[in-house]
């Protein structure tokens, strides 16, 4: 699966690399440069973040799903002993 990414947030992740570069490393790099090593890390690093991501939600979900007896579970046929409940509490 291709990974879009529109050119605004493309734009903003190639200053955010040249940025890296101006303050942690000796030579700073261009916007030429810098697109093309975010395009490498989107085509070579993206499908490893995205494939854990999607792992990651997978496991979430069905954690959630184990326990939707846990978690949706009503009780029937529970009017009578409500009643039942609220009645024998007025009476005292």
């Amino acid at each position: 699966m291709k990974i879009e990414i529109s050119q605004q947030v493309r734009a903003e992740a190639v200053a955010s690399i040249q940025r890296y570069f101006e303050e942690n490393l000796p030579e700073p790099i261009g916007n030429l440069p810098a697109g093309m090593l975010f395009d490498y890390f989107v085509e070579e690093i993206g499908p490893l973040i995205y494939n854990r991501a999607i792992a990651d939600a997978q496991a979430r979900l069905a954690m959630r799903v184990s326990d939707l007896n846990g978690e949706l579970f009503a009780d029937e046929f529970q009017y009578w002993p409500q009643v039942d409940a609220k009645r024998k509490t007025r009476r005292r």
